[in-house]
This record gives structure tokens, C-alpha cells and sequence, in this order.
């Protein structure tokens, strides 16, 4: 098994430290900070934690990145390659409608007929699609693209047992990837305690953890919803509204506040895995239209 050995964490854009030579050089160099050469703004100077006067770069991320949360934008400050504070741009929602991955229980919630099978098989391709977007983000490409053909396969109506068997081989070969667990090991910690103070529902409170324990729970739910997919009782449109990534019908859209608690994951973070943090929560932002319409999830 070939595992990956590779940690994407973008493009480094870090200032040069100017080397005083002596005369006016020393004293250019200081005063172009803060300053723009052709239209790109140079680095400021800040104490980093160590005490150290490093530059301090603002780095916008997103929205045209590959495995990237669609018309998500962050603005990063840099200090080296330490994250020393983060702002989430103004999401902008992709779709007007009821949103894809939790559409089964908003419809359900209306009065609709709703297949326990086809909610089972929406959120368990909702979390292979999530953990194929982390795997490509840390380079893991042949186990992203497996997800993303089960993803595929859920979706499309296959009988369970024509891939079942795939997907839970699939699923425990991450799980007991080492190098995997090396590569998150630590990144975004978020206690269950600071989730539910922050309202965040769903597989990032029940992880109770850093980002490998969410996508812990992203594997182990697959391999349940595995076993129901073809189940054709109807879906209870009474029982509670959990989606994907949380409660639906919360104060929030469950995607608003993985936002909400995304700066405060990165703020100290290595620049290297702020791509990997953002993954493991995976806001879904055609979620936020709840937000503009309150009785979307009760009709």
C-alpha cells in the first residue's frame, strides 16, 4: 500500500528579511514595508510568538483552489509560516435551492416520501465526498479518487452489495493509515466542550478532537450507513434534523458555524495545514441559504 508522504499546504508566500550592507539600503528596506510595488503589498513587521521581528504577510486563500470549498475565501496574516490570525471572507451560497447533501431530511421535514436508504446513501456519499477532498489535499490522490468513484456509485442507486465490499476496504485502509494520522496529527483541535459553546453539531462535535479524529468519524459513518442503504422504510419526517455536517434546524445552519469556528482552529496553525484543518470540517455553503429562509427545513 502506497501511502502519501506529501503535505499540500499551497504556495508559501513569505516576506524576505532585508540584510542591512550598510548606508541608505537598510533604511529603503524598512520603509517599503507596509508599502505596494507594483500593485502587490509588501510585508509588514510584527513580534512573532518567539519574540522575533518577523514579516507579516496577507495572504488571501481560495475561491478558484482545487479540492477547495466552492466561493469560500480566507484572509490569512502570516508570520513566517505560522497563521497569526484568520478572517472568513463573506460566503457567497452556490445553489438557491434545498442543498444537496442534506436535502433527504429537509424534504422529509416537508412531508415528502423519503427512503431511510436514500438519506443513508446521501450522507454516506456526503462523507466520501469530504474525505476525497482531504485525501487530495494532503496528496493521497489513488485512495481520493476510490472515494469519489464510491461516492459515485452511492449516489447512483447501486445495490449495496455490488460495492459494499470495496467500501468498507476503503475506509479501514485510511483509517489505518499511519502516515495519515502523522500528517493531521494535532491540527485544529476542537473540544467537544468549545463546539457545543460555539454551535457546532455534527461529526466535528462528535470527534471531540483534532482533524484526524474528524474524519475518524466521517470513515466510521460511512461504513454504518453502508449497511442501510438499500433500506425502504420511509424517513421519519418528525425525528430530528441532522444532516451531514449537523442539526438543520438549529439557530444556524450547522456550515455557518463550522465558519464561525474555522479562524480560531487556524489562528496558530502552520500554513502548511490550514488547508488540511478547513478540510476536515468541510463546510458545505449551499447550506447557508437556510439561514436567508427560515422555514426551509419545516416547509
Amino acid at each position: 500500500m502506497q501511502e502519501a508522504d506529501r503535505r499540500e499546504g499551497g504556495h508559501q508566500g513569505q516576506g524576505e528579511h532585508g540584510h542591512g550592507d550598510g548606508g541608505g539600503m537598510g533604511h529603503m528596506a524598512h520603509d517599503m514595508h507596509g508599502m505596494d510595488v507594483a500593485g502587490l503589498p509588501m510585508a509588514e513587521r510584527a513580534d512573532d510568538r518567539d519574540g522575533l521581528r518577523l514579516d507579516r504577510l496577507h495572504v488571501p486563500l481560495g475561491p478558484g483552489l482545487a479540492d477547495w470549498p466552492a466561493g469560500l475565501v480566507l484572509h490569512l496574516t502570516l508570520q513566517g509560516d505560522v497563521v497569526q490570525h484568520a478572517v472568513v471572507g463573506r460566503p457567497v451560497a452556490g445553489s438557491a435551492g434545498l442543498p444537496f447533501w442534506s436535502e433527504p431530511w429537509l424534504r422529509a421535514a416537508r412531508g415528502h416520501a423519503v427512503a431511510r436508504g436514500d438519506a443513508a446513501r446521501r450522507r454516506c456519499a456526503a462523507h466520501l465526498d469530504s474525505v476525497g477532498r482531504l485525501l487530495a489535499v494532503v496528496g493521497w490522490d489513488d485512495a481520493a479518487a476510490r472515494c469519489r468513484r464510491l461516492r459515485d456509485g452511492a449516489l447512483s442507486g447501486a445495490p449495496s452489495a455490488r460495492f459494499g465490499e470495496e467500501l468498507r476496504a476503503t475506509t479501514r485502509r485510511v483509517a489505518r493509515s499511519r502516515t495519515l494520522r502523522w500528517a493531521m496529527a494535532g491540527l485544529g483541535r476542537l473540544s467537544a466542550e468549545r463546539a457545543r459553546a460555539t454551535g457546532v453539531s455534527g461529526p466535528a462535535l462528535e470527534a471531540d478532537g483534532d482533524a484526524y479524529d474528524r474524519v475518524r468519524v466521517w470513515l466510521g459513518t460511512i461504513e454504518r450507513c453502508s449497511d442501510e442503504l438499500d433500506d425502504a422504510r420511509p424517513l421519519e419526517g418528525g425525528a430530528a434534523l441532522v444532516g451531514p455536517r449537523g442539526v438543520l434546524d438549529g439557530d444556524r445552519p450547522p456550515s455557518q458555524a463550522l465558519l464561525d469556528v474555522l479562524p480560531e482552529l487556524l489562528t496558530g496553525a502552520e500554513f502548511a495545514g490550514a488547508r488540511i484543518i478547513l478540510a476536515s470540517l468541510d463546510p458545505d455553503l449551499d447550506e447557508l441559504v437556510l439561514a436567508r429562509t427560515p422555514d426551509a427545513a419545516h416547509g
